[in-house]
């Protein structure tokens, strides 16, 4: 069995496990697309070019480090064992205390 993503606009919508040859009978008439992913989430966004599973953007600062699809802050979390969220405001990691 493997996952598989229901695409429409790029958008994921849906994840099912199936069998591969459950889709030889399998009826959906609903738009979209269903593509074998272990990555994909519902609301992520498939980059067809890239083949790839993108999560949504989590702050308007971050940018797609496209060789892991992976979100980047504009600064890197401290290595210092403390426990910190991101402030978007200042576009900085916060402790949190």
């Amino acid at each position: 069995m493997a996952n598989y993503a229901k695409v429409v606009d790029n958008i994921v919508t849906k994840i099912i496990v199936a069998e591969a040859s459950f889709f030889n009978t399998f009826v959906d008439d609903n738009p979209g697309i269903w593509i074998e992913s272990s990555s994909a989430a519902t609301g992520y966004t498939h980059d067809a070019a890239r083949s790839a599973f993108v999560p949504p953007k989590p702050y308007v600062s971050w940018t797609l480090d496209e060789s892991t699809n992976d979100w980047q802050p504009p600064t890197a979390y401290p290595d210092d064992s403390k426990v910190y969220r991101w402030n978007e405001d200042t576009t900085n990691w916060v402790e949190v205390v």
